[in-house]
Formats: structure tokens, sequence, C-alpha cells
């Protein structure tokens, strides 16, 4: 085990030195070493293989300090063995019969340095060096734990907010439609009904006026429903996307191609709802940037992987627009996707259009049949 430089005692203790040296005379010649430091250290030995990794599991060390070959086994071996611990300190290599081939083998495989026997005086100054960059490497391997580990909390709470958002756009399309829709509904039969029986016919004008007024309330109601969270997708991801298609088509009057996959209803209904809010901002997005005279939709399945590219052949976006930190309906669409198992990819070129491209693995269970048909 090693003590890092947070634990509240480190700067008032001698640096504690774990020695794998089978020579007691060199185990002396380092001792001699350490002493000449401004730093005070504590130096062990011990010679074998059980007795170093019973000492690393119990005690806490700041450093390892290993000969190369010992009786039996080797620093290498020592090493290897060290890594089966939770947490163990650097390991110094110290020999006086090393070749530069065996030292850089030990260097790749983690070791913090290695030095000579015959350069002993340098001793304090490699330890030091070792553990100060052993220190700032966990560190650094800490911070991106926390930073890994923030970020999976805010990628929770983002979906968490979305499924919420989708729940309330359930509850209030379940509104609109149960309980708005119905009033306006009879309230449309009402004047009918006094267009019909009123003799008076500055009546029946203004009762056809209200009733027209209120067939643009159902309609607008209707579209707020449907974009809320549309019926349709009751009957699948290919009829929703095929709707939202040919609403956007006489919405915007762009030429709209449709090429989907009859489903079955394996597929997820989470993975149907992603595809068709990725579909529905793509959309958004041609509508209010794209410039574009046609788009295209194509929704398939190959090889398990359900696969919504949007693409149309307009103005394109340009790289700074696809990275501006406001850009946070392509950022939210692409976090979707990554909490579903898949990715989306957003490519574009000035002045040749845009494309972006959803795809989400389905598994064994939730595979689509294809039977592709252009409407």
């Amino acid at each position: 085990m090693i003590a890092t430089a947070a634990d509240p005692e480190a700067s008032n203790r001698p640096v504690r030195v774990l020695h794998l040296e089978d020579c007691a005379t060199d185990h002396e010649l380092a001792r001699l070493a350490l002493r000449r430091s401004a730093t005070a250290h504590e130096l062990q030995r011990v010679d074998t293989l059980a007795e170093l990794l019973e000492l690393l599991r119990t005690q806490t060390f700041d450093l390892v300090l290993a000969d190369y070959r010992l009786r039996g086994f080797t620093a290498i071996d020592a090493w290897q063995a060290a890594q089966q611990l939770p947490l163990h300190p650097p390991f110094v290599l110290l020999s006086g019969a090393i070749g530069e081939a065996a030292a850089v083998d030990a260097m790749r495989l983690g070791f913090s340095d290695y030095l000579l026997k015959d350069d002993m005086a340098r001793l304090p100054h490699v330890i030091q060096r070792a553990i100060e960059v052993t220190e700032a490497r966990r560190a650094r391997e800490q911070m991106v734990t926390e930073l890994a580990a923030s970020e999976q909390r805010l990628a929770d709470l983002a979906e968490h907010l979305q499924s919420t958002i989708e729940e309330e756009r359930a509850a209030i399309a379940r509104e609109i439609h149960d309980d708005v829709g119905g009033a306006l509904t009879a309230a449309k039969f009402d004047l009918a009904w006094i267009g019909r029986h009123s003799s008076d016919a500055a009546i029946g004008r203004h009762a056809a006026a209200a009733s027209d007024m209120l067939l643009h309330a159902i309609d607008a109601s209707q579209r707020i429903m449907m974009n809320l969270r549309p019926p349709v997708l009751d009957q699948g991801l290919a009829a929703a996307v095929q709707w939202l298609a040919q609403t956007f088509e006489r919405r915007s009057g762009i030429a709209t191609r449709i090429h989907a996959v009859r489903e079955t209803p394996a597929v997820p209904a989470p993975l149907q709802l992603v595809a068709y809010r990725t579909a529905q901002e793509a959309l958004t997005n041609v509508q209010k940037h794209a410039q574009a005279r046609t788009v295209r939709v194509e929704l398939s399945d190959r090889e398990g992987v359900l696969t919504l590219e949007v693409t149309d052949d307009g103005v394109g976006i340009g790289d700074q627009a696809l990275a501006k930190p406001t850009s946070f309906g392509l950022r939210g669409l692409r976090e979707r996707a990554r909490r579903a198992g898949g990715w989306l990819d957003v490519s574009s070129r000035p002045g040749l259009g845009t494309s972006v491209i959803l795809s989400l693995p389905l598994g064994e269970h939730a595979r689509a049949e294809i039977q592709g048909y252009e409407p």
C-alpha cells in the first residue's frame, strides 16, 4: 500500500521504503545513501516474494526498492505479483547487474525508475521523484474517475428529466384528447344546433363563425396533441415516422420521400420514442434552417440494428454551428442515442445538405421484419 500527500500526517513522517534485496551489504549501502538525504527515510529489507506481498498487504509503504535478481525470482516477478493487490506503491529498480534491455522492459511494465548500484548517491532523488510522479498520476486518475462519475450523474439526471418530460407530454396529450377535445366537439354540436334552429340571420352568421373558430381550435388541439405524444406511435414506429414525414411535407411544402419498414411489435417502445423524437427534431431543423427542396427519410433494420436517416439537399451546417455550445437539440439527441446504447451522427457540407443518422441496436429479441415500401 502507498501513503499519498492527501494523508494528514504524510509530511511529518519519514518516507517508508521496502527494500527487496538478498544482500545485506547492498542494503546497508542503500541505507547510507538515504541517510545523506535531507528527508528522513525508513528502510526495511525483505528477501522473499511471500514476505514482500505480506508486508504490502498489511503495512503502508511509499516505495518498493527492488534488486533485479534474487534467489528464485526477479523484480519483474515481484512487480507482477504486486499487481494483484488493490493498491501498491511504486517500484524502483536498483541493481548492479542489469542490462539495458531488462531495464527498458521493467520501465515498460510500469516501474517508476531504475538506478545502478554504482550510482547510489542519486538514490534519494530517484525515490523522491518516483513518489511525486506516482502521486501526480493517481491524483489525475482520481480526478478522471470523479469527472466520469459526475458526467454519469448528469447523464442520469438528463435521462430522468427526459423521461419526466415524456410522461408529462403523454399526460397533457391525454387531457387535451379527453377533456379539451371533448368539450370543443360538444360546443361545436351546440353551435350547429343553434344555427339550425335560429330564425335570426345574424345569430346564424355568428353561430357559423363561432363554429369555424371551434374547428380551428379542434385542429390546433389535435396538432398539439400529436406533437406531444402522437397516438400513431401505438401503431408502430414505421407508421409514426410516415405520418410525421407526410405532416411535415404538407406543413412545409418540401417534397419528402419516405422509405420505411413495417416492424414487428418486438421493437421496444423506448427505442421507438428515441427514433421518433430524432426524426421530429431533424425535420424541424430542416424547416427552420435548411432551405431545402427535398428531404429523404429512411427507416431500416439490418442485422438487428435500427437505423433512421434524415437527409436534405439544403444549405448545410458549418462546423462552427455544429460545435457551438448552444446546439442543445443535437446534443440532446446524441445523449438519447447514447443512453439507448446507440449513436447519432450529423454530417454536413455547406451547400450540399445535411444527413442525420441514428443507429440503435435492437438485440436478438427486438428485430424488425423488413418489408420496405415506398409510399
